[in-house]
């Protein structure tokens, strides 16, 4: 193995430990808040559903980690989906970790449901990093929101998750953008972040012939996959 492949093996793993290191300091926050013999019992209940929703948001990171390191020697069957169906799937699993944070995610269908050609578990994993990663840097208070859009003359549908968070500056973002989805990139406007769930959707994308990216605003950003739009007939 040479200096450049170790290199290559090691930023993913120190990428994943950076970004395990605040949920797992979170829980041990709170379980050591617990011990407060003053809390209200409603003040225990809200310390105990944070830590499950905040073990289960860990969870999900090591069981993406897995799941990429088996991509090279796994088939993954793709099959039309209803990607709005999958946004709203999305918005009722992780909407009460929102709620535990003071923030909310939402999603407003369109009037003609459209169809991809994706794998439904990586779809909806990569959904998920990109709603974590904007759960963490949104102004509280503020909506995240999951979009569905076709793409005109490219037989590609978009799927986002908009965030109103830090601005990143015109080199910032550029450096991001000829990275992203290649290795783990930090978001330097983001500190908690190691660009790890980035890195993972981007490859869980490749791995359904589709490819990620995002689109800079003054207040914040969009984080998208654009995947092949089906052919089959839209029976729903």
């Amino acid at each position: 193995m040479n200096g450049q492949e170790g290199s290559d093996i090691m930023q993913p793993l120190i990428a994943a430990a950076h970004e395990l290191k605040a949920p797992l300091a979170l829980v041990r926050q709170l379980a050591l808040t617990l011990e407060d013999t003053s809390l209200s019992g409603a003040e225990r209940q809200r310390l105990r559903d944070q830590i499950i929703l905040t073990s289960e948001r860990a969870l999900r990171l090591t069981g993406d980690l897995t799941k990429t390191a088996r991509l090279q020697d796994a088939m993954f069957q793709l099959e039309p989906i209803n990607p709005e169906q999958m946004c709203r799937e999305v918005v009722g699993e992780l909407g009460p970790l929102f709620e535990a944070y003071g923030r909310k995610v939402t999603f407003k269908g369109r009037r003609h449901p459209l169809l991809l050609v994706a794998n439904r578990d990586l779809l909806r994993r990569i959904l998920l990093n990109f709603s974590d990663n904007a759960l963490h840097y949104s102004e509280p208070g503020t909506a995240v929101h999951l979009q569905v859009q076709a793409l005109r003359g490219s037989g590609m549908i978009r799927v986002g998750v908009r965030d109103y968070g830090p601005a990143l500056s015109s080199d910032m973002w550029r450096t991001l953008q000829e990275k992203l989805g290649a290795a783990p990139q930090p978001v330097h406007a983001r500190p908690e972040s190691s660009g790890l769930g980035l890195y993972i959707s981007g490859q869980f994308a490749d791995a359904m012939q589709g490819t990620i990216g995002a689109v800079r605003h003054r207040d914040g950003a969009t984080f998208y996959v654009e995947l092949p739009a089906s052919r089959q007939l839209n029976l729903l």
